[in-house]
């Protein structure tokens, strides 16, 4: 059979919406994991999200989440255990649409998923895993992933959180801060450190059942950022474990750095969920919005903001899609994502911002996303490594040089 050449073949429309084409790059099954996700969050966190977003609260939050595990999409790259073991695209591909609702749905499936269920999966026992992950998958169970504290953010090895030895029991003292899923967690995945006795040196990662005698998860309030989203600290008092408790599959801060790098490759992707609605946004008020007698999307300057915001945009989801290829096929560096980090949650922050000046003083209601959207990336910016820690990553491993300490 003879195939035309390429001068022959006529070019689709463009897409405002796909301007790259990237669907193409997609398989069905891709499509539908997308396509289903975003009708879920369409029905049931579209309508709502302005008014838990003002009230600073996410009511349902355990109804959201069977509704989630019911998808599949908690600890939705996971294999076995009820887990869906989608790829890693699918997974960023229901990122995108969640935060394209809401960064706070998308960071209650990234922490569920990415940190909480991960860490078990990864490095727990069998007994762990059979007791946990089915019903974490399902939504039955909420984790969260205790490992920020108060004073230790970016310095993970300066945590004060303390696991000591009394018999075969484990006793640990410490408290954890910005802990999303916190309050209404059934599990915490909680990083300690070690310090000699049968123990052994090193920090270690324990599973606590909420209502431990000693351990509390008090809310945090007044957040003016990821505001439908359940933020906690954690408190740990003479928190007694059984031996069990701990995860025996890793010691030191490899455990939880390759759980931060695992939930960041979801950030990759989520940021330009964000991004994207605010981008739509901006474009269908360009086209309605009048002044001066026509369509303020007929100006020059508003035309070139769009063209601005089109390319960044989905230069961002190329970039997260080639990362997501290279995560399935296990040549994902942790370097590799610090760069879709920073690139995609900063280009996000802008593409937000410039949203807001189409939409002038509009930009600032909760009738549109885009004020919404911003906020909500500051903290995604600050969470899961800051830019400064992601840009001295990045210079690390092009220089060779260390500038950490």
């Amino acid at each position: 059979m003879s195939v035309p050449p390429a001068s022959a073949v006529r070019p689709p429309s463009f897409d405002p919406g796909d301007p790259l084409g990237l669907d193409e790059l997609l398989a069905p099954e891709d499509l539908a994991i997308r396509d289903t996700v975003r009708a879920w969050a369409a029905d049931r966190v579209m309508p709502y999200i302005a008014d838990w977003y003002e009230r600073g609260e996410l009511p349902g939050v355990r109804e959201l989440a069977r509704e989630l595990g019911s998808l599949g999409a908690l600890g939705m790259s996971l294999t076995g255990y009820g887990c869906a073991g989608a790829s890693a695209v699918q997974y960023g591909l229901a990122c995108l649409e969640l935060e394209a609702a809401d960064s706070g749905i998308r960071s209650l499936v990234s922490v569920q998923g990415s940190l909480a269920m991960y860490a078990i999966h990864r490095y727990g026992s069998g007994e762990q895993k059979e007791r946990w992950l089915p019903a974490m998958a399902a939504g039955e169970t909420i984790g969260c992933f205790g490992l920020t504290e108060p004073d230790h953010g970016s310095d993970p090895a300066g945590m004060r959180t303390r696991a000591r030895r009394d018999g075969s029991d484990w006793v640990l003292t410490g408290r954890k801060m910005w802990i999303t899923n916190g309050s209404v967690a059934g599990v915490a995945v909680v990083w300690a450190r070690t310090d000699g006795a049968d123990g052994g040196d090193g920090i270690r990662g324990f599973l606590v059942p909420a209502g431990t005698p000693g351990f509390s998860a008090p809310e945090i309030r007044h957040k003016w950022s990821l505001r439908a989203s359940v933020t906690s600290e954690l408190v740990l008092d003479e928190v007694r474990l059984p031996a069990d408790a701990v995860l025996p599959g890793v010691t030191g801060l490899r455990g939880p750095l390759s759980c931060l790098s695992h939930a960041r490759y979801g950030i990759v992707w989520g940021a330009m969920g964000a991004a994207r609605a605010s981008f739509e946004a901006a474009l269908g008020y360009a086209r309605s919005r009048e002044q001066f007698g026509r369509p303020i999307g007929g100006f020059q300057l508003t035309q070139a903001k769009l063209a601005d915001m089109a390319v960044e945009l989905h230069k961002g989801i190329l970039l997260a899609h080639h990362l997501g290829r290279r995560m399935e096929s296990g040549r994902l560096r942790p370097e590799q994502v610090s760069f879709g980090k920073l690139n995609n949650v900063r280009e996000a922050i802008e593409i937000c911002r410039t949203a807001r000046t189409i939409l002038g003083a509009n930009g600032i209601s909760l009738e549109y996303p885009v004020m919404r959207h911003a906020t909500n990336l500051e903290s995604v910016l600050t969470y899961e490594g800051t830019v400064e820690m992601h840009q001295l990553v990045l210079g690390k491993a092009l220089t060779g040089l260390d500038a950490f300490r």
